[in-house]
Formats: structure tokens, sequence, C-alpha cells
């Protein structure tokens, strides 16, 4: 009975494992929101790391979160290091493209606690006295993530994260 059992436990894992394997080796989450406010009003609170702190929800997970600001003082070169507790981890971003209003992308780069390098988007989109902001964050998705996307929606739990991100954005640029 205990090796039949054995046996059963180590198909399913072996299941679990084939099926993670066969996933696609890249990810992409992406949400979107309209702002009344022109572009340039929202694109400057992207555009500088040192304005994410009033609409980041990253921002407020660790209160005693440790910044540094390094490179351009904002736009293409513009690095933002942070440090914080095992909620918020450790990493870095820079701004690598910034086509004012319109797009900006940023390298992003996790250290702690699981290491990772993607790509973050935002896209402005104006038209009738609105603009849609996307926010979208793409990368690899090494085999070890597509083990976890088993057990954990990260589409969910990084797109709340960024709807909450783009609605404080949007009460911030909405009232000037």
């Amino acid at each position: 009975m205990v090796k039949l059992m054995m046996g059963t436990i180590a198909v399913l894992i072996a299941a679990l494992l084939i099926f993670a394997a066969v996933q696609p080796g890249n990810f992409r989450i992406q949400r979107s929101l309209e702002i009344k406010a022109p572009p340039e009003r929202i694109f400057a609170r992207l555009n500088d790391f040192h304005q994410w702190a009033a609409w980041s929800p990253w921002e407020k997970i660790d209160p005693a979160l440790k910044r540094t600001y390094s490179g351009a003082a904002f736009g293409k070169g513009a690095i933002y290091a942070w440090r914080g507790n095992q909620d918020i981890g450790q990493g870095q971003m820079e701004i690598i493209e910034s086509q004012p209003p319109s797009k900006l992308v940023i390298k992003i780069d996790f250290i702690k606690p699981i290491e990772a390098h993607n790509t973050v988007e935002f896209v402005l989109e104006a038209h009738d006295g609105i603009t849609t902001v996307t926010q979208t964050m793409y990368g690899p998705s090494p085999f070890i993530s597509r083990v976890m996307k088993l057990f954990f929606d990260t589409d969910r739990m990084i797109g709340e994260k960024y709807e909450e991100g783009l609605a404080a954005l949007k009460s911030i640029a909405e009232s000037g």
C-alpha cells in the first residue's frame, strides 16, 4: 500500500513538473486606466523616480524602505535602487527609454528574494481630453517561475498592484 501511495505521489509530482516545463517561457502582465489629464502631467510623474513614492503601491509596503537614486535626475539613465524587508526585497530600476509624453521603458532587476530581470513599459495615449495609461511588465519565465505559477496567480497579484498604482496616479494627475 505504501509503495502504491509513493508511486502515485511520484507520478503526480512528475506530471506537475512536466506541465510546468511546457508552459510559455515568457510572461506578460498588463493593466490600463483612463485618466482625465494631459499626458505631459502624467508622464512627468512616471519619468522621475523621486515622484514614485506618491503613487507607487510598493513604496507603502515597507515604511523603512531604503532608496537610492543615481544616474540622471530623471528620464533616460535615471536609476532607482531599493532595499526593504522580506515583503519588498531588493532591486533596481533604470529608465532605458524615455519618449515624452508617450512612452517610458524601464529595466527592472530584482535581486532578493528571487532574482529576476524584466522590463516595465508605460504607454500613454491621449484622446479627447483623456489619457489612457497602460502599464506592462514582461520578461522571461524561468522554470522555477513556471512551477510557482501553478500555485500562485502572479497576474492577479501583480495586476492588483498595477491597478492600485494606476488609480493613485489618476488621483494625483486629475487633481493637478
